[in-house]
């Protein structure tokens, strides 16, 4: 005997109450045409705080860093990087949640700062964002602090082992 699996969310389900295929979509509560993926996935804005430490420069990101988030962040972070001192501390301890694009805009950070000799330096990301920074090996790349305070002693231009 087949089990039918539950239709996606995405896909109605074209079967008929006996299983059969109809070709037409069976509309249940769940499966409403107006719901789409950029609707459902719509995560919270993510935000961005800079402030000026003489010589160096404490940008805090909060909430989600997800598809949905990072193209208006990143516009925000490339103004937030125009005028700094040698060291960046990227303070990542009110990061949510954090998927390939979040990763692809810290790493595209550090790649603006590298060629005028600032230093990123990435402080307090979460568990599960500091796992991933190990996993995908960016923890390699980038020097992560556990607090802000810790990544605030680091040396510019020092690449230092990771926390």
């Amino acid at each position: 005997m087949r089990v039918a699996k539950p239709a996606s969310p995405w896909f109605p389900d074209t079967r008929s109450p006996s299983g059969a295929q109809t070709g037409t979509a069976l509309m249940t509560p769940q499966h409403q045409p107006s719901r789409t993926p950029a609707a459902v996935s719509a995560s919270p804005e993510a935000g961005l705080r800079r402030e000026r430490f003489g010589e160096h420069t404490v940008i805090a990101i909060s909430g989600d860093l997800d598809i949905a988030s990072t193209p208006a962040l990143r516009e925000r972070l490339n103004a937030a990087l125009r005028d700094t001192g040698p060291l960046v501390v990227i303070d990542l301890s009110g990061v949510t949640f954090c998927d390939a694009s979040g990763l692809a805009l810290l790493v595209g950070a550090r790649r603006r700062t590298l060629p005028k000799g600032v230093t990123v330096v990435l402080a307090g990301p979460r568990p599960q964002v500091n796992r991933l920074l190990r996993v995908t090996g960016l923890s390699r790349v980038f020097t992560v602090r556990p607090t802000v305070s810790a990544a605030r002693l680091a040396r510019p231009g020092i690449r230092s082992a990771a926390a």
